[in-house]
Order: structure tokens, then sequence, then C-alpha cells
């Protein structure tokens, strides 16, 4: 997998779209979404009620459905998190696209988004196909000083196989596990939300996906810890503070 010259989840306008001044009307926004999301309005039709009064463009309504999350999904959510506190011996499993990309996101200087459950996100995305970028490395080796940082038993890593050059990815989280003697396995599976929703037992879940959040049976809040704990520099957009 060649190196590409490119960063993960930039945009041009983000300093802009942003802003410290759009920090009140997005957390005005939020509130709105949440209370119509929380009174069974679909996410499409609640995002243009709210986008069209706050005047958000698609990227800050792409950004404003992220960082909601409704009253009733926020209180089962942390009724199942996991104290990373708490992972030593755990086995976790991992969606891998999922952390590899936030982690990229952060080192790319993207913004990030301190969301309503507590749980901080990118904005990035992959269409069908993972590039490495100038990160990628970098974020594969904070990932396994963090894991074991934790000591934990195992990481499960998952990966979307239909995902372009998913593959490649995947030997590339091998080969760190072979120089530094992770116990690590990566599988790539047709869906890793629901191969993750299925798991058992005492396996904790990492992920930031909301769907997947509100069906496991419990899961770490990694992404906190890592801004809070080893990449405090990140650019987070914060509107509810």
């Amino acid at each position: 997998m060649p190196s590409q010259q490119k960063h993960r989840g930039q945009h041009p306008q983000d300093h802009l779209l942003f802003a410290k001044k759009w920090e009140l009307p997005f957390g005005q926004a939020a509130q709105d979404l949440s209370y119509l999301l929380e009174r069974g309005y679909g996410e499409n039709s609640g995002v243009k009620i709210v986008g069209d009064r706050y005047r958000l463009n698609a990227r800050q309504r792409k950004a404003l459905l992220r960082l909601v999350s409704t009253p009733s999904s926020i209180e089962k959510r942390l009724g199942l998190q996991f104290p990373t506190s708490q992972l030593k011996d755990k086995v976790v499993a991992v969606d891998g696209f999922n952390l590899i990309i936030f982690v990229e996101s952060i080192l790319s200087n993207g913004i990030i988004l301190a969301c309503m459950d507590g749980v901080y996100r990118d904005i990035a995305s992959v269409h069908g196909s993972y590039k490495r970028v100038i990160e990628t490395g970098a974020a594969l080796e904070l990932l396994g000083q963090v894991f074991e940082k934790f000591g934990v038993a195992e990481v499960q890593w998952f990966l979307d196989a239909p995902v372009s050059n998913s593959g490649r990815l995947k030997q590339l989280l091998e080969m760190e596990a072979a120089e530094n003697n992770f116990n690590w396995t990566i599988d790539l599976v047709p869906d890793p939300d629901k191969t993750l929703v299925e798991i058992t037992g005492d396996v904790v879940a990492v992920s930031s996906d909301s769907w997947i959040l509100d069906r496991v049976s419990h899961w770490a809040n990694i992404n906190a810890y890592l801004i809070e704990k080893e990449l405090p520099n990140a650019r987070v957009f914060d509107c509810l503070s």
C-alpha cells in the first residue's frame, strides 16, 4: 500500500464551518434535533427541519447528526459503558476502520466532535475504498501502545471486507502485531457492525458507531481516553459545554 500524500478528515472550509461563532447555534441545533428524534422524527426529516432553521450546510448537518443522541439512548449507552481502567486481561473487539480513521483524523488535524453521549467522533468517511494516509503508521503505532497500556489479553480487529484495500490494511495490522509481539487477530468480515453486536460473553466492544453502541452488551470509550490522555491537542469542536 503506497503512502498517499494527503491526510484524513480535513476539509478546506472547516475553519469557517466549525469556528467558535458556530458553537452556540450548533449547541441549540443539537438540543432541537435531540428533542425531535426522541419524539420519533426520522433522522433525515429531523436534520432538514433543524438544519434549515439554523442555516447549516451539508457538512455541518452531517456533523450535527453525528454529535446528537437522544436522552434515552444516552442513558442506555452509559449503562453499558465499560471503564477503560478495568480493561486489563479483557478481550476487546474493535470496529477497525472506525477506530483507525478516528486516530488518523486527529493526527491529520481534522475536526473532532464532542458528542452528547460522551463519545468523540470524526467527520471523515470511507466511500467504498480505504487509502493509506501519511498518519496511518503513527495511528497504528499509537493504538498498539494504548492497548498495551490497558493490558488487554487480546485485540480482535474486524475490518469491512467489501471496502477496497481492506486486505492491505489487514496486512499493516498484522505487521504491527508481529513487530511488537501483540496478541492481535485481524479478520475481514462482511459487516463488522453485525459481528460486534453478535459477540457475547466478556468481550468488550470498541467503536463510536451509534448503532453498535445501542446494541452491544458492553463497550469501552477508547475515543474519549485518546482525546483526554494521549492526544490533548486534538482539534475538538465542543458546542455542548
